[in-house]
């Protein structure tokens, strides 16, 4: 098995990722957002890249069941029911709706890699169970780091650092370059996480906006145990994982 990495979505052509499972990344925060999400009980989260297909969608299907999230330039967007907050995706708001989600990395990301059919999410929130899935089907992986506007972020390139180490845990692999440099990013704060991830950019930002909250849950390591899969142009769960 192969575990290769990508900086950003924009760095990757189809036929790199042919018959390989992906792992999109996008930590801060639109996987968070999608693995808390379905978490507390969304029925399934449909990305989508732009805003007027989000809206576009609720206008034909009604807003009875659905919700509207998302964000640009990392604000709500205006008339949608949610922001990219994970914190607002509660049990309460999202159980049992279907989620509309447009943001400016992340779902973009995945539409990226839509022509994949084996496409699963992965954050810190749930890097042991992502490690964990791809130990058990044993298949060459690429993990795409979504970035931040199109260049690389830190927070994504340490996530795949943390999949590294956990999936090193259960089996030998090769590795390619940026896949073995994400894994020495993270080593040595493995302990304090946030002191790597709070020198990128993309953090920064989120922390000027006022985002701590959102920061410090996204950061959080393996507090769930789903895996989030991509098909269809929908995510679900996995069942049974």
């Amino acid at each position: 098995m192969e575990l290769q990495t990508f900086e950003t979505y924009l760095s990757v052509n189809e036929r790199q990722i042919k018959d390989k499972m992906v792992v999109i990344i996008d930590t801060l925060r639109a996987t968070s957002v999608i693995t808390t999400a379905l978490y507390n009980g969304a029925k399934e989260v449909i990305p989508v890249a732009e805003i007027e297909e989000a809206v576009n969608f609720v206008k034909n299907f009604g807003r009875e069941g659905y919700l509207l999230g998302g964000e640009r330039n990392t604000f709500k967007i205006d008339g949608f029911d949610l922001s990219n907050s994970p914190l607002e995706y509660t049990k309460e708001v999202v159980q049992g709706k279907t989620v509309i989600l447009t943001t400016t990395n992340g779902t973009r990301a995945l539409k990226k890699v839509s022509a994949n059919d084996d496409v699963i999410l992965g954050c810190l929130l749930n890097a042991g169970s992502i490690a964990e899935y791809i130990a058990q089907r044993n298949k060459d992986v690429a993990i795409v780091c979504s970035g931040t506007e199109g260049k690389f972020s830190i927070d994504d390139i340490v996530t795949a650092g943390v999949i590294f180490d956990k999936l090193n845990k259960y089996l030998d692999f090769d590795s390619d370059d940026l896949t073995k440099a994400s894994y020495q990013l993270y080593k040595p704060f493995s302990n304090d996480i946030t002191k790597i991830i709070e020198l990128g950019t993309h953090y920064k930002n989120l922390k000027k906006q006022g985002f701590d909250k959102d920061l410090e849950f996204c950061l959080s390591i393996d507090k769930y145990n789903i895996i989030p899969r991509y098909k269809d142009g929908v995510v679900r769960v996995i069942a049974d994982f």
